[in-house]
């Protein structure tokens, strides 16, 4: 038996005495969880707007030949 199991093994008997079965809360391991996971998604947030500030939006115009047209306007002018 490992030292973790001899703990709960003599701490479950401290519970019975004051735990009630109608109520049942998720305790401080559920509040670190949640902790957690609100940490996380903010870290995570934070991330995407510094990756989204650093896109640039801003299309440059495609250099346009003379005397080549693409496909859909030459079958346009051809109809």
């Amino acid at each position: 038996m490992s030292a973790t199991q001899a703990a709960i093994t003599q701490l479950v008997p401290l519970a019975a005495d004051t735990f009630d079965k109608n109520k049942v809360t998720p305790g401080i391991l559920g509040f670190l969880v949640f902790a957690a996971l609100a940490v996380g998604v903010w870290a995570l947030m934070k991330s995407m707007n510094r990756h989204m500030g650093r896109v640039n939006f801003d299309e440059a115009p495609e250099p346009a030949r003379a005397g080549t047209a693409s496909p859909a306007q030459s079958d346009a002018t051809t109809s």
